[in-house]
């Protein structure tokens, strides 16, 4: 597969999925849905509920990955790699806490120092997505001069990750959720090892952008989906099971499974930040049999 330029993308672990249709979905789930659970449980639940990949974003409340004492250490990284590979699971994706909008200089550099920790961390798991993000669109400043700071880091980091078998990618994510705004920021970036993760509810509930015009904007960058529902009351997000809400998620996939992505449709229950919805026992084995409805 090529990207817009010429770049070749990179041929990565859930690539070579063995027994995997080319139209079969891949489906993972994030970890930000079962924030307490060790690594056992949550891979032992990914296979019972017939998901191919986990989406790590934290583990046991700790965020911040490469202190994990899973990952901690070259024989962590190894052990945790081989339990993964042992239950016929892949990574779908490291889930950093890099911002990319940052004007303050040390504010800038930490959070782009962190963000090469996790390509580093990636690169040793073998080959991975790494998620940064875009968080404010600063009032006080021009809006292109914020995206072109943000299309800067990006850029930073593709480059980093370069030969490393990893690929950056900018989630759809806080102010940065209007299509024209997410173009223009990719428009910038020439690093080859860069993308997009669709947010498919995120941009939609601010936006109401179609998803099929969004896709059709955006579809040479995105890598990797995530995928939940809520419904919107007072302005506050109500997070529901897949198909309960309001998220425009049939037209979404719909578009997706008519293209050429062959990233994962990764469940992304926000347990950790909405500690009010349901417990993750109840919401990630429901996840694939509501997809698969929607799928079709």
């Amino acid at each position: 597969m090529t990207l817009a330029g010429g770049a070749i993308s990179l041929q990565h672990p859930w690539e070579m999925i063995g027994g995997i249709r080319k139209k079969t979905p891949l489906l993972s789930f994030s970890t930000l849905g079962c924030p307490k659970w060790p690594l056992e449980k949550i891979l032992n639940t990914a296979v019972q509920f017939q998901y191919n990949g986990i989406e790590i974003r934290g583990i046991q409340g700790e965020l911040d990955l490469p202190k994990s004492p899973l990952f901690s250490s070259p024989e962590a990284i190894k052990q945790t790699s081989r339990l993964i590979r042992e239950k016929g699971l892949v990574i779908a994706g490291l889930g950093s806490s890099a911002e990319l909008h940052h004007a303050d200089m040390v504010k800038r550099q930490s959070n782009l120092d962190s963000a090469k920790r996790f390509i580093d961390l990636a690169a040793s798991l073998g080959g991975t997505n790494v998620r940064v993000f875009p968080n404010n669109l600063p009032k006080e400043e021009e809006k292109a001069v914020v995206l072109a700071r943000i299309a800067e880091g990006l850029q930073e980091l593709g480059t980093y990750a370069a030969g490393k078998k990893v690929r950056v990618l900018m989630e759809t994510h806080g102010e940065l959720v209007w299509s024209d705004d997410i173009l223009a920021v990719m428009k910038q970036v020439t690093a080859p090892d860069t993308g997009l993760i669709w947010d498919i509810y995120n941009m939609w509930t601010v936006s109401k952008e179609s998803p099929a015009q969004v896709f059709a904007k955006l579809k040479p960058y995105i890598y990797h989906t995530h995928i939940k529902d809520s419904v919107k009351r007072d302005g506050k997000e109500n997070y529901v099971l897949l198909g309960q809400g309001e998220a425009p998620l049939k037209e979404a996939i719909t578009s997706l499974k008519a293209s050429s992505y062959k990233g994962f449709y990764s469940f992304e229950w926000e347990k950790l930040w909405h500690p009010e919805i349901a417990e993750p026992e109840v919401a990630i084995p429901d996840f694939p049999q509501a997809f698969r409805k929607i799928w079709g």
